[in-house]
């Protein structure tokens, strides 16, 4: 029994971690994607987010639904403030698409590239060629060693952001289609996968994180009520003064020399000798002496 109770203080006591954690915004790099918010992940804090890997359809990215099949990669490098920012680590074809091009009588052609862009990217592209009908073994080789020439030729003189681009789009994927068509009817040429083994030079192209939070974020124009003006918007108070103010803020007269307009001075005579005391009392002044005497101090 003691046990239950000391293990139900340890379950109270121990801290909630999905409290802890918070939603950070999972944005595409800057380019060619301009910072997309393409999700949301959650973590305690900036530094678990570094190496998470970010998977999405490509479809979903960019809404061309002849590539609902691909799905893209990307891998967050680092977080400012509440954004994650990643950068594009490759492409995969779905496995289930690629069995259905193939069929008995048509032969598949498949090879392994290491390419390094002309910015210094070393990626690894992985080619499949799927004939009409069954290629020798000749005409395979043939078609391998086009193919490869064709990606290795363009990956030498692109950037890595055309090499994305033309991944993304099928420019390569038809440049190696017109390479060797010549050498054996080719029903598809598809990049399977595509692999960012080491970073190279980065350039700074594109909109900033600070432009697009602008452009995402609501006109606070449009949601703000009028105000009323401001002091400095008031126009200056041109009445002249008062004469009875002039009179209380000058320090050489007493306020209480002031006499309010339509009232008149007390008839000290008709008061009793008490009434006069306690008038006097009532002003801290002394009270000893004759009637004549407290009315006179009264009057002062």
């Amino acid at each position: 029994m003691a046990k239950s109770a000391k293990s139900r203080l340890a379950a109270r006591k121990q801290r909630d971690k999905w409290r802890a954690k918070r939603w950070f915004t999972v944005r595409a790099p800057r380019n060619p994607w301009s910072y997309r918010n393409i999700g949301e992940t959650l973590a305690e804090e900036d530094s678990m987010l570094t190496g998470r890997v970010f998977e999405m359809m490509q479809n979903e990215l960019d809404g061309d639904f002849s590539k609902m099949h691909v799905k893209v990669k990307f891998q967050i490098t680092h977080t400012i403030g509440s954004d994650a920012i990643t950068e594009f680590v490759g492409h995969e074809v779905a496995k289930d698409h690629i069995r259905r091009q193939v069929r008995r009588a048509r032969s598949k052609v498949d090879d392994t590239v290491d390419v390094v862009t002309e910015d210094g990217y070393y990626i690894r592209i992985k080619p499949i060629i799927i004939t009409h009908r069954t290629a020798k073994s000749s005409q395979k080789q043939e078609m391998r060693a086009r193919a490869r020439d064709v990606i290795l030729k363009f990956g030498a003189t692109s950037t890595w952001v055309t090499v994305q681009k033309s991944i993304m789009d099928g420019t390569l994927e038809n440049s190696i289609k017109d390479s060797i068509s010549a050498i054996h009817p080719v029903r598809a040429v598809m990049l399977r996968k595509s692999q960012l083994i080491q970073s190279g030079v980065t350039v700074d192209d594109g909109p900033t994180l600070e432009e697009i939070r602008s452009q995402e974020a609501p006109s606070s124009d449009s949601n703000t009520e009028d105000e009323g003006p401001t002091d400095d918007e008031h126009p200056p108070n041109t009445e002249e003064p008062d004469e009875t103010d002039e009179m209380t803020n000058d320090p050489a007269i007493n306020s209480e020399d002031i006499e309010p307009s339509g009232e008149t001075t007390p008839d000290y005579e008709a008061m009793t000798v008490a009434q006069l005391k306690e008038l006097l009392k009532s002003a801290g002044k002394p009270v000893s002496g004759k009637k004549a005497d407290l009315i006179s101090r009264l009057m002062e």
